[in-house]
């Protein structure tokens, strides 16, 4: 059976690892290097890092940061934020990274998925997804971009299954009516996207307890049916570490790396 990964995210803003609830009210929580290494030590499967203010901005991925986290890390890691040119991709990946999101600059220009998998794989191109709940949209879900501030006309299901067949071989999947707030993660959503994509799906938002991470990995019907699960304020918080977390999990029957 596949086991499923426990995935950390740094959300860094000014060099600065930073939290918010739905994208909203942001505060410093510390260094990205040393909560990075951390987790590292702690057990964790993969980090993920996001520069949540580069594609605001219209600046490139901080290359500095990046090498220096990767010096401590010896863990599949991914950067996602302003990476918009095949030589931002290159750059992050000589950088360090092994994997990078893609989100705003997707949409923007979704050519940067297919020719980003086309000269360093599939492996390498994970589709970062900002979704909220909106009727209008044939799945119930509308895209968002730059840091959750533009709606765009995407419908979340459609873009998903565009950008795998443009080349991206991962995709995470960020609820932002559930981001940031402990409460749960949005099963629905998640297992709709899970089961119409062919690549594995990172379910990310809402994680606040074990049964929430149980349940969006679940196979089961009812499950989110998701391969991986995000994880940032529960391990933030320091209500739990990564390796309580997996200890828990593989008592619930779930399978992951000790």
């Amino acid at each position: 059976m596949l086991k499923k990964r426990i995935i950390v995210c740094l959300d860094v803003k000014d060099g600065r690892t930073t939290k918010g609830v739905k994208f909203l009210n942001n505060v410093d929580i510390g260094d990205p290097v040393e909560m990075a290494e951390e987790y590292y030590r702690q057990g964790v499967d993969e980090l993920v890092f996001y520069d949540i203010i580069a594609s605001a901005r219209g600046r490139g991925p901080i290359l500095d940061l990046i090498s220096r986290v990767a010096s401590k890390v010896f863990i599949p890691f991914c950067v996602g934020g302003g990476i918009g040119t095949i030589e931002d991709i290159r750059a992050t990946i000589l950088a360090g990274a092994e994997k990078i999101s893609l989100n705003s600059k997707a949409v923007q220009n979704p050519e940067l998925i297919k020719e980003g998998a086309r000269i360093f794989g599939n492996q390498c191109i994970v589709l970062g997804m900002d979704v909220k709940k909106d009727e209008a949209m044939p799945s119930g879900y509308r895209v968002w971009i730059n840091g959750g501030r533009i709606a765009t006309e995407l419908d979340a299901r459609d873009w998903a299954i565009h950008a795998v067949e443009l080349g991206a071989g991962e995709i995470v999947l960020n609820s932002m009516d559930a981001d940031g707030t402990r409460a749960g993660y949005e099963l629905n959503l998640t297992r709709m996207i899970s089961d119409a994509v062919s690549v594995p799906v990172i379910a990310s938002g809402g994680g606040g307890k074990i049964s929430h991470l149980t349940d969006v990995l679940s196979d089961a019907p009812e499950g989110g049916h998701a391969d991986a699960a995000l994880i940032a304020s529960m391990v933030h918080s320091g209500d739990y570490t990564v390796g309580s977390i997996k200890k828990e999990l593989r008592q619930s029957g779930v399978p992951v790396r000790l």
